[in-house]
């Protein structure tokens, strides 16, 4: 990966001009400073990993007042991202790598996140080749699992995918639905989710979990899928207010 020493002589030419072919994404930064040098490997990993689709190109603002003035650079590291001859993207200070990657995923998709967004079986698997434990793919592929009946397979691959609302209730759901004959409305309440009914399945679910039993295992499961639905809703919505309030009053 070549990163670029861009200067105010050739900035016009190395960044907005190259701008119309591809994006430059620009490191103001300089060399006292130490989150400068601290976020600029991960810029470059980034970019690297995007060879071909995008230009980094690094401007020391102690060398280059001019430009740093011109672009209102008040604190560094600064990185703007070019399209087009402007400013299509920026943030200051350090990030780390996923900040980093979102940042260049909103203008040049990696091949993963490229994977990602097909979505497909193969794509998805493809994904996990190259990231063993990305979480996003074994979640998806858990989902084709159980929507084709496997939940053992649905269940191996939520093994690698931790610190997820949408993982933790799937679980929850599989395993409710292992023992739902003791409680058929809890197979209607996902048969409604399913089917975007989400307000009726949620309501179901709050009343199962209302009439659960506080020492039996299917309330923490139950607990599970409704907070996965809520998540999923945001916090904002109207339904999911409501939601929380009920759960809240169920468990406490």
């Amino acid at each position: 990966m070549t990163v670029i020493d861009v200067d105010e002589a050739d900035f016009a030419t190395e960044v907005l001009q190259r701008s119309a072919e591809l994006p430059v994404v620009v490191d103001f930064w300089a060399p006292w400073c130490a989150p400068c040098r601290q976020l600029g490997p991960v810029l470059e990993q980034a970019a690297e990993a995007r060879e071909g689709r995008v230009v980094l190109v690094k401007i020391d603002t102690d060398q280059n007042p001019g430009i740093a003035q011109q672009f209102d650079i008040q604190g560094i590291p600064a990185v703007k991202a070019f399209v087009d001859g402007e400013v299509a993207a920026e943030f200051v200070g350090a990030q780390g790598p996923s900040q980093v990657e979102a940042f260049f995923d909103g203008l040049v998709p990696s091949e993963t996140q490229q994977l990602l967004d097909a979505g497909d079986e193969a794509s998805l698997l493809r994904v996990l080749e190259l990231e063993p434990a990305n979480p996003d793919a074994n979640f998806k592929l858990a989902q084709m699992h159980h929507r084709g009946g496997d939940r053992a397979a649905a269940l191996a691959r939520l093994r690698n995918v931790a610190g997820s609302f949408a993982a933790d209730g799937l679980v929850a759901r599989i395993e409710l639905e292992q023992h739902d004959g003791d409680r058929p409305r809890i197979g209607e309440a996902f048969t409604r989710l399913d089917a975007g009914d989400t307000e009726g399945g949620l309501d179901i679910l709050l009343d199962e979990l209302a009439a659960s039993d506080e020492a039996g295992e299917d309330r923490e499961r139950l607990r599970s899928a409704i907070v996965a639905v809520l998540d999923e809703l945001g916090v904002q919505h109207p339904l999911a207010r409501e939601s929380r309030r009920r759960l809240a009053a169920a468990l406490y």
